[in-house]
């Protein structure tokens, strides 16, 4: 019989991981949090057995504002994401994964596929000011978190690169892309 394991063996992960690792369990401690306020407001208020519309259930079983006169304030409690993608976090969630996703960027993706820049392969050093770029590069890094992965298989990697990567830089890196204005000068940026 194979010997317990020990509860407080120290667990060892990889660099590269870390800022997975704490996007991940920042993601998760939101969704956490989330759910909390939902279970609280669902047990806070009786149910009836009413239209589902005026309890603020969409047909999905969704809670949270729906019909035609439903307003939430932005921050309310029943305000519930639709999405990870960067582009719907706001506020403290959004600048907590801008930075992890920078860090992603500068110690990963542009050191190993990064190449030289050109007019012809532009890359802006404040890529964090271009929209596009920011939305583009989220989503390459949250498919390199998915086919990276373990549970991803061995091929993970190579559809990762074939999938993901190629496409993005393709289209980041195009003389029109959206570093397109930007120069290959730092002095000279055009922002």
């Amino acid at each position: 019989m194979a010997e317990p394991a020990q509860e407080n063996e120290p667990i060892r992960v990889a660099d590269h991981d870390l800022d997975d690792l704490v996007s991940t369990v920042a993601w998760l401690v939101s969704e956490s949090r989330k759910q909390g306020e939902t279970l609280a407001r669902l047990t806070d208020e009786p149910s009836t057995g009413a239209d589902t519309e005026s309890e603020g259930i969409d047909p999905s079983g969704v809670p949270g504002p729906t019909g035609p006169n439903a307003s939430a304030e932005p921050g309310t409690p029943q305000e519930i994401p639709t999405s990870i993608f960067i582009l719907a976090l706001e506020g403290k969630a959004y600048e907590e994964e801008l930075a992890a996703l920078a860090n992603w960027v500068h110690h990963l993706l542009m050191p190993v596929y990064g190449r030289e820049v050109s007019t012809s392969r532009p890359w802006c050093q404040q890529w964090k000011e271009h929209s596009e770029a920011v939305a583009r590069l989220h989503a390459l890094w949250l498919a390199w978190q998915q086919l990276t992965d373990i549970e991803a298989g061995l091929t993970g990697p190579s559809t990762w690169h074939r999938d993901h990567l190629d496409p993005a830089l393709l289209h980041l890196r195009a003389p029109d892309g959206p570093f397109g204005a930007c120069t290959t000068s730092s002095a000279r940026t055009n922002h």
